[in-house]
């Protein structure tokens, strides 16, 4: 199973190869889950960007070549990254 069938088919386990979800963070009005990805003994920056619109929650997925040496510095990044990804985007990111 590749690094992206894991990431968009599978969990949240925390056994090795397996994402590492950190703790959900509220950011103008989106929810923000990262999940560090393993990768060749590091963790990638990965997460889930979430919303509620028109009563339907919303997700976009992402995935960066950013390594790091713990999964709670990836996860830390994550959110960092998603904090830009909505400031840049919005809810554009839930476009079809």
């Amino acid at each position: 199973m590749g690094l992206f069938s894991k990431f968009f088919g599978g969990g949240g386990g925390s056994a090795d190869g397996d994402a590492r979800e950190g703790n959900e963070v509220d950011y103008q009005g989106f929810k923000i889950t990262p999940a560090a990805q393993p990768q060749n003994g590091q963790w990638l920056t990965a997460g889930v960007i979430r919303k509620e619109v028109g009563g339907e929650v919303k997700e976009h997925r992402f995935l960066r070549a950013d390594t790091h040496a713990s999964a709670e510095a990836a996860n830390d990044f994550a959110v960092i990254k998603a904090r830009q990804i909505i400031d840049e985007q919005g809810e554009r990111i839930f476009r079809d």
